[in-house]
């Protein structure tokens, strides 16, 4: 069975979403700061952390990094989410490219918690079987400057690779396979959360926002995303 480590100083949290991972069928150890998951972490295996960020003792941050420079290899490549209440852009960038898997924001849904845990899981699954060039070729979406390894979720621009969450890789996919396809705010709501969980459709705009400032990040001349005043959003097809 899947083991989750999930650390938050707020005890509600611990308690509500403990419970309701259990009750999806998940084995849940919880902490109330970094340094004492620390100490388990480095003497049980776990599949999955989930990291408050701001904590006493230690924070979230120095948790993930203190992981990332573990000498255990099983710990060094376990899969981080952070579950935190910073939703500036600047958290949730610097987070991801200290090594976490994924990054959401309280408040959140229980029900796209557990969707964005197993995606992750999954995702961390396939990156540890090694690459078959039919594999490759069959998962691999190349659109001009912009590659996507659907089965690693790993997004290249230029070979270059940049840094999502599995939202915002989801929504990328939806909008590049189709190049010039006009998508409505639902269409892509549901590309990224599936057609079971409902978020307020300006959350598509602020991903949106996001992605362009993170691909101009590393490509100034980044313009691929197209919005359609009305309608809704496309990706320009190169030439």
């Amino acid at each position: 069975m899947t083991t989750i480590a999930l650390v938050d100083d707020e005890n509600s949290i611990r308690t509500s979403v403990s419970l309701a991972l259990e009750s999806e069928g998940f084995i849940v150890d919880v902490f109330q700061n970094g340094l004492e998951a620390l100490d388990a972490l480095e003497t049980k295996a776990y599949d999955l952390g989930l990291f408050d960020i701001k904590m006493p003792k230690m924070d979230g941050n120095e948790l993930l990094s203190k992981v990332r420079s573990s000498k255990n290899n099983e710990l060094r490549e376990m899969p981080i989410i952070f579950l935190t209440s910073k939703d500036q852009e600047q958290d949730e960038i610097i987070g991801l490219r200290m090594g976490a898997a994924d990054y959401i924001t309280k408040p959140f849904s229980q029900k796209l918690l557990n969707e964005r845990i197993r995606t992750v899981l999954r995702v961390y699954q396939n990156r540890k079987v090694p690459d078959k060039i039919e594999d490759k070729a069959v998962s691999n979406l190349i659109k001009g400057d912009l590659e996507l390894d659907d089965l690693k979720q790993l997004c290249f621009w230029k070979n270059e690779i940049v840094e999502l969450t599995v939202a915002e890789f989801n929504l990328i996919k939806s909008l590049a396979k189709y190049p010039g396809v006009v998508k409505d705010r639902n269409q892509l709501m549901d590309a990224m959360y599936g057609d079971n969980i409902y978020v307020d459709d300006r959350t598509i705009d602020s991903h949106i926002k996001r992605l362009r400032k993170k691909f101009k990040s590393y490509d100034p001349d980044f313009d691929q995303i197209r919005t359609r005043y009305g309608s809704g959003y496309s990706w320009r097809e190169q030439i």
